[in-house]
């Protein structure tokens, strides 16, 4: 594989299907260009899997500091590869959390640009944060989605007035988990359940859903014996869900949070999302390393003494 490897692009970040240009009398080629920021690693793999549950990569591209990497971005064009493709980095560099540095490369990392993310059925989050344990085989891996396949039909935003708008504020998961709701089991809770009460909601005079994260986030993350169930720890920003999902392919929970989107619009209903900016699945300074903690610790996050994780949702007493 490495003999046909280019050079790549350093934009758009995350995982694009795209063209190689044609040069030097050979043809254009259909790959995938992978980038990634990192301005402390040493070094970056790129880990390609076969399977979600694979303890080792089917292939393992090493990006040259020289050829593939411009600034503090790493990337590299991969010819072959297509739609639904797994990966995950390991990122080399030094462990000095004095300094914010906190790499590891025995982790597998996501994508922080990734837009699809699925989770193996042996999900390990301690095994995220045992320092120097090799996690592969219990790690979540990232998907390469082709975001120019979907056909949105001439589908746009609907710019209705805040003055004529009607919010539902809902929990994607929890809205329609009830046998009440009348929707048969599997899809209950998922993104087609909630295209399934669209005539429930412009009953109610409903013009649009806010809707809880539904981005991807690490279930485990809660004390022990619970469920994380709102979400507010997110993992992966651009990539919804999976387990919203009814249809578990990789593909799968993008494709079905769009369809829902579509069919919202359709009835003249906004979507709204509710972001989570202020803290991820990582947690402070002694969580897992999943990902951006990996990736260059102190340059994706606010740090405050060297170490610590700037904190600013903390209450104040009055």
């Amino acid at each position: 594989m490495n003999a046909s490897l280019e050079h790549g692009s350093s934009s758009p970040l995350g995982a694009t299907p795209t063209f190689a240009e044609a040069s030097a009398g050979r043809p254009s080629t259909r790959g995938v260009n992978f980038s990634v920021f990192s301005k402390h690693a040493t070094g970056v793999q790129l880990l390609l899997f076969d399977s979600v549950d694979n303890a080792e990569a089917a292939h393992v591209v090493r990006l040259d500091p020289s050829a593939n990497r411009t600034y503090h971005y790493w990337h590299v064009f991969v010819p072959g590869l297509q739609e639904g493709q797994l990966y995950g980095y390991r990122a080399h560099g030094p462990f000095d959390p004095s300094q914010g540095l906190r790499f590891d490369a025995s982790k597998v990392l996501l994508d922080p640009y990734g837009r699809g993310v699925v989770t193996p059925t042996d999900y390990k989050r301690d095994a995220a944060a045992r320092f120097g344990h090799d996690n592969a085989a219990t790690a979540m891996k990232s998907v390469v989605v082709d975001p120019h396949t979907y056909d949105w039909e001439g589908d746009v935003p609907l710019h209705r007035l805040s003055s004529q708008t009607v919010i539902y504020e809902m929990h994607v998961g929890g809205f329609t988990r009830h046998p009440s709701s009348g929707l048969p089991a599997n899809t209950r809770g998922t993104f087609t359940g909630l295209i399934e009460k669209i005539p429930y909601l412009r009953d109610l005079g409903i013009t649009a859903v806010e809707l809880l994260p539904v981005f991807q986030f690490d279930a485990q993350d809660c004390p022990p014996g619970r469920v994380n169930y709102w979400g507010y720890q997110p993992v992966s920003f651009f990539a919804p869900h999976s387990a919203y999902s009814s249809r578990q392919d990789r593909l799968a929970p993008v494709a079905e949070f769009r369809d829902m989107v579509k069919a919202l619009h359709r009835a003249g209903i906004e979507v709204i999302l509710d972001v989570v900016y202020n803290h991820t699945s990582e947690g402070d300074d002694l969580g897992p390393t999943l990902s951006l903690r990996g990736l260059d610790n102190n340059a994706y996050y606010i740090l405050e003494g060297g170490s610590r994780y700037a904190n600013f949702t903390q209450l104040c007493g009055a």
